[in-house]
């Protein structure tokens, strides 16, 4: 058996990052579907989580990211009151590239082969239209299109939920949940970034915002003329001022790099996994930064596409989503009172929460 083997193993049955109760690998050799999912905790319910369509440089990291991410959307389902547990799937391959009709109906019966303990949705590399795909063989599926029966597409709930952490995040540290005249910073304004400009440009606040793509910056300049565009996140994060920090692109963003230079004094965005490293939050803390952690203020795309499975309804989710603002706030209560980072109190609730489920149900 190789080291990478081992390592993998050794994440999974030994490491605090392990934990998970299923691993399944997938491989439908006529369509070149290679995939990862990973159920971590069905306590709750159905593990619910997207799929991730990456060209990762091996099956190692692959796996590494699905057992990463399937255990993060146990905390965010458990953090954001669902009745699901967590998991995530993840195809290796670039899908500009590989990804075909046969593919995704391969990969929905591996999906369904599960039967019902894994509910699978969109990610990084995967769309509505392939969603509409997947359900073809399987009926555990999510953010498909309306026409199909599902509520398209979540990043608008998920901006939205984002929105509420911020307000919360400016009612615990100024005593006010308004942002007007707050100077905010977007790193990354694609699907879910340019959905929180436009709430924040119509509560009046002093926008600025970077993108990788000068498209995605044309469209949010062009329409907003008072939103300020910046080189690089390198710079975004050294504007003097600076209110909040919104990280709404990769994961990582919160590093040995970026937080002593971060000029901000609040973090709050969509992006998943922004602490690079365990130790990153007490570096924020230690700063006086407020982190408002990522998987509870962006949960409300999970919330979308867990109400599909209901019949969706719009309202009922963005009433659900709403409600972000004050788990957001009771987080940073917790923290207060146990003397500990935002982070560690996100996870203890969650925790909490998964583990009075679990001696429920007698396990």
């Amino acid at each position: 058996m190789t080291d990478v083997t081992d390592g993998v193993l050794h994440t999974l049955f030994h490491s605090d990052q392990g934990g998970h109760e299923q691993v399944v690998l997938c491989q439908d050799r006529a369509s070149g579907l290679k995939a990862v999912i990973a159920i971590h905790s069905t306590a709750l319910g159905p593990a619910l989580g997207g799929t991730r369509f990456y060209p990762y440089a091996t099956e190692e990291e692959a796996v590494a990211d699905a057992l990463n991410l399937a255990r993060g959307m146990s905390y965010k389902n458990a953090m954001a009151g669902l009745d699901h547990g967590g998991g995530k799937a993840v195809i290796i391959g670039d899908p500009e590239k590989i990804k075909t009709e046969q593919l995704l109906l391969a990969y929905g019966r591996f999906v369904a082969s599960l039967g019902g303990r894994y509910v699978t949705a969109c990610d990084v590399g995967t769309y509505v239209a392939d969603m509409d795909v997947v359900a073809r063989e399987c009926r555990w599926t999510t953010g498909r299109s309306p026409e199909n029966g599902g509520a398209g597409d979540s990043s608008v709930l998920t901006a939205f939920g984002v929105y509420q952490g911020m307000r919360a995040s400016a009612q615990h540290l100024w005593g006010d949940p308004t942002l007007r005249a707050k100077r905010v910073g977007i790193a990354g304004v694609g699907k879910v970034g340019h959905h929180l400009v436009e709430h924040l440009v119509a509560e009046g606040a002093e926008v600025f915002v970077t993108d990788v793509r000068e498209e995605a910056v044309r469209r949010i300049t062009e329409r907003h003329r008072n939103v300020l565009a910046v080189k690089d996140t390198d710079e975004l994060i050294r504007i003097d001022g600076l209110d909040v920090y919104a990280p709404c692109a990769l994961g990582g963003a919160l590093n040995d790099d970026t937080v002593p230079v971060l000029t901000a004094k609040v973090v709050c965005g969509a992006a998943n996994n922004q602490l690079a490293h365990p130790g990153v939050e007490k570096d924020l803390a230690d700063r006086g930064i407020l982190y408002a952690p990522d998987y509870v203020v962006n949960a409300g795309g999970v919330i979308q596409v867990a109400d599909e499975l209901h019949g969706f309804d719009f309202e009922r989710c963005k009433a659900k989503a709403a409600k972000i603002y004050d788990t957001t706030l009771a987080i940073f209560a917790r923290a207060k009172t146990d003397g500990i980072p935002p982070a560690a109190a996100a996870d203890r609730i969650a925790e909490q929460r998964m583990a009075e489920a679990a001696a429920a149900r007698g396990w």
